[in-house]
């Protein structure tokens, strides 16, 4: 599952960040080969999973933002029972280490707020090992920089990215790939 999510991100580094649900077919047209799914509930994640899946795109669930899922590793283990989630996004550390237990792709999510919550993602990275960062917002090229030049981990860039040109500095600063909820960049 690892090795897929690398070879459809070296074909495009654009991941469409589904936070409604509503808006997944938009997505599953797209030429995104990597869907995030931002939204949905313990009820409905195996159809959306599914949906996506059988479009021949990559899934990876944000544990948080599944309604009815904990913050414990046994989330991680209904996404692997109950879905083909090829992955899940987390900002625990504990559910990242689980998921790379069960062989799916991890994707560490870091809010930067100051140089002390870099840090501290520097830190959960180091711990838990995911195969991705994702930091948000993503429109921020020196921090991306800065971290992609001190991490052993690739980094994607999330949050606020609404434009061609904020893509190409993402990209250009050293972030391997860019998710966005924005249909529009979907289409670049």
């Amino acid at each position: 599952m690892r090795n897929a999510i690398a070879e459809k991100l070296n074909e495009n580094p654009v991941i469409a960040a589904v936070a409604e649900p509503e808006r997944l077919p938009a997505a599953l047209a797209s030429d995104c080969g990597v869907v995030f799914l931002l939204s949905g509930d313990i009820l409905s994640i195996g159809a959306l999973v599914d949906a996506v899946k059988n479009a021949g795109k990559a899934a990876m669930v944000h544990l948080e933002l599944i309604e009815g899922l904990s913050g414990k590793e046994i989330a991680v283990d209904a996404i692997h029972a109950l879905t083909r989630a090829d992955g899940i996004i987390s900002t625990r550390a504990a559910q990242i280490k689980r998921a790379r237990q069960l062989g799916l792709a991890t994707i560490q999510r870091g809010f930067l707020l100051d140089s002390r919550s870099v840090r501290s993602l520097q830190a959960q990275a180091a711990q838990g090992k995911p195969d991705y960062v994702e930091i948000l917002p993503g429109v921020i090229p020196r921090v991306i920089a800065e971290l992609a030049h001190g991490m052993n981990t690739p980094l994607i860039a999330g949050g606020l990215i609404k434009t061609k040109e904020e893509v190409v500095a993402a990209l250009g600063a050293g972030a391997v790939a860019v998710s966005t909820t924005a249909e529009s960049v979907w289409a670049l």
